[in-house]
């Protein structure tokens, strides 16, 4: 017997309801993730339910309409990249109302699709706060994930970090140094353009860029980050 997206669906509702904890929702929105409806249920959990269910673009969609935290989530862990368009992921990202949504939708999904470089520099430029953020959070992941990307591709996103780091909003904020920090991971030619680009933020006039610069130097000079990419170049 085929099941109808709307029986999925309410079987995942379910799944939801039995591995909800609602102590875990107060303590969420003391750290800014607040969604209009939330089970409480930890990503762990969340995976091993998309695992379950596999890559289905309907399904995806349908759960993203659901408006439920965990529901969204799960939309990002299912969806298939090959069907996605650069519409909907205009239409999702616009949706993103709490950092964790769009964090786990640009990890989970956004970084493995082809236009993830043009998409990071186009909202990075944006003004919302977290379109603006899953800009920087893509330039992030794309430094972890792209293993063969070459330096350029990162190069690119060098003068967009300067613009964002005058933005004073936390959750740009945040993000902007994340970015600064995966980048000048990557390789020793990488980490010296990147501790480059952090002594010029620290003679700026932004109290957020020196923010950035500050701790992003922290980790990139670090011995334990240097030896790392030592040992890799060799």
């Amino acid at each position: 017997m085929v099941l109808s997206f709307s029986e999925i669906y309410s079987d995942i509702i379910h799944e939801l309801e039995s591995n909800s904890r609602p102590e875990a929702i107060e303590g969420m929105a003391r750290y800014g993730i607040t969604p209009k409806k939330a089970y409480g249920v930890s990503i762990p959990v969340l995976r091993r339910i998309a695992k379950g269910l596999g890559r289905n673009h309907e399904l995806a969609l349908k759960l993203w309409e659901g408006d439920i935290r965990e529901t969204r989530i799960l939309a990002g862990m299912v969806d298939d990249v090959s069907q996605v368009t650069g519409e909907q992921m205009d239409e999702w990202v616009q949706e993103f109302d709490y950092w964790e949504i769009c964090d786990q939708c640009c990890m989970n999904l956004f970084e493995d699709h082809p236009l993830a470089y043009d998409k990071a520099m186009e909202w990075s430029r944006r003004d919302e706060e977290l379109v603006k953020r899953a800009g920087y959070v893509m330039m992030a992941r794309l430094a972890v994930s792209d293993k063969k990307a070459d330096d350029a591709q990162f190069e690119q996103f060098f003068p967009l970090i300067i613009n964002g780091s005058d933005d004073p909003r936390n959750y740009v904020k945040k993000a902007v140094n994340w970015a600064l920090r995966q980048i000048g991971k990557r390789n020793l030619a990488l980490n010296a353009r990147a501790m480059a680009l952090c002594e010029e933020l620290l003679d700026g006039s932004s109290g957020s860029a020196r923010w950035i610069a500050a701790d992003a130097l922290r980790e990139l000079r670090s011995e334990k980050v240097l030896e790392k990419l030592e040992k890799a170049r060799k």
